[in-house]
């Protein structure tokens, strides 16, 4: 398969039939900027030893799914806007997906698994690696059927009847997000670039019941009701405003 589209969008896209991990392979490149210079790629259908948030297990049937990693050089991106980064990727891949889904409802879950309706078809793993480099890993779900799906809460391209045009949404995703991280990059923050308002806009979890799995172990249920100007997003409960920097959020459905 060739990728015409992804290749123009790309600084370098290299694809593999398969391998273990897609930002394993970019973390052993990032400091030849030269060789592998800002928004190389490496794309696969066959991973077989990803990995999510919280390092969870991250597979799916050779074929079912992409995975694709970019290598992001980001000297110009203030630190304090870096945590920024993964966001711009959620809503980047959103806008990505939903350009080929355009009669379904496309959102980003924070802070950055893209859902269809109420079920995700993308996660996203960002990662820092040395001073001024991030790497953001997607794995995309295309060709999944239903019965490979690894839990009843995801979805894919094909379950939703939808055939995925990879080329086309790689080449949009990336270039996606390298429009904000430059607007990021220009104006110093996502106030001011338009980042902040455009993921809140995208972020189904605004405005809904959730229940937070804080890395401590204890859990709060409130209500999602924005983003910080960091990104950390805001619940209240009991009285307060939570800001959270860092957590598993689950959609609580009304009884």
């Amino acid at each position: 398969m060739s990728f015409p589209h992804s290749t123009a969008a790309a600084a370098r896209l290299e694809v593999v039939a398969s391998t273990g991990s897609t930002n394993a392979d970019l973390r052993a490149h990032a400091d030849d900027d030269h060789g592998w210079p800002h928004l190389s790629a490496i794309l696969t259908e066959d991973q077989v030893a990803g990995r999510g948030r919280l390092d969870r297990v991250w597979t799916a049937p050779a074929g079912a799914a992409i995975a694709l990693s970019v290598l992001l050089r980001v000297p110009d991106v203030p630190v304090t806007e870096r945590g920024w980064i993964p966001l711009a990727a959620g809503l980047a891949m959103a806008d990505a997906i939903a350009a080929q889904q355009p009669e379904r409802s496309v959102g980003v879950k924070w802070p950055n698994d893209v859902l269809v309706g109420e079920r995700k078809i993308c996660g996203i793993l960002a990662e820092a690696s040395g001073a001024d480099v991030v790497i953001v890993g997607s794995g995309v779900n295309t060709r999944m059927t239903a019965e490979q799906l690894p839990v009843q809460t995801a979805t894919s391209f094909a379950v939703e009847g939808v055939e995925a045009d990879v080329d086309l949404l790689v080449a949009g995703y990336l270039a996606r997000l390298d429009g904000w991280i430059a607007r990021l990059a220009e104006s110093g923050s996502a106030v001011a670039s338009g980042l902040h308002d455009a993921v809140a806009a995208r972020c189904v979890t605004l405005g809904r019941a959730v229940r937070v799995m804080l890395p401590g172990g204890d859990d709060l249920v409130g209500e999602a009701t924005g983003l910080g100007e960091d990104g950390c997003l805001l619940v209240s409960a009991g009285g307060s405003v939570h800001r959270i920097a860092a957590g598993d959020v689950v959609h609580v459905r009304p009884a």
